[in-house]
């Protein structure tokens, strides 16, 4: 069967056929930023299928780094990498925070990932933030009395 081997000499080509390197093709960057780690997450368009993930903590050993700028930077770049390799020129960019109950708030990974994807010649299309918002949520931690500092 001719399933299992591909042609010798033409390099393996993923991503849509007959497009020209010209034409933008999509996927769908999520970008979750916590405190703790940045996940830089290539999905297609309707999310199902993975293109590409690596996280800060794939780019950094020690366990502090693991949400620093710098391993969002190399994450990113990794992901731009095998972006390129599949086909994939353009990126909607899907921000997201720990959001629930927890902060609101982007870890510092965020800005550095997208900048960095930028930087690597993605184009960039629609920029959204999906942190979940809850409209009435569980009780958050910390006491009655809050978090004593």
């Amino acid at each position: 069967s001719t399933m299992g081997k591909k042609e010798e000499g033409a390099p393996v080509k993923y991503g849509p056929a007959n497009v020209g390197d010209d034409t933008h093709v999509f996927g769908v960057a999520h970008i979750y930023a916590s405190f703790n780690d940045t996940f830089v997450h290539i999905t297609d368009l309707s999310g199902r299928e993975t293109i590409a993930k690596v996280t800060g903590g794939m780019k950094v050993k020690a366990d502090r780094d693991e949400s620093s700028p710098y391993a969002a930077m190399l994450a990113a770049q990794d992901v731009a990498v095998m972006c390129k390799n599949r086909g994939i020129n353009a990126l909607h960019i899907k921000l997201r925070a720990v959001g629930g109950n927890k902060t609101k708030t982007a870890g510092p990974g965020a800005q550095s990932a997208l900048r960095a994807l930028a930087r690597a010649g993605m184009r960039l299309g629609r920029i959204e933030d999906v942190t979940p918002t809850p409209t009435d949520s569980t009780r958050r931690k910390g006491g009655r009395r809050g978090r004593r500092l």
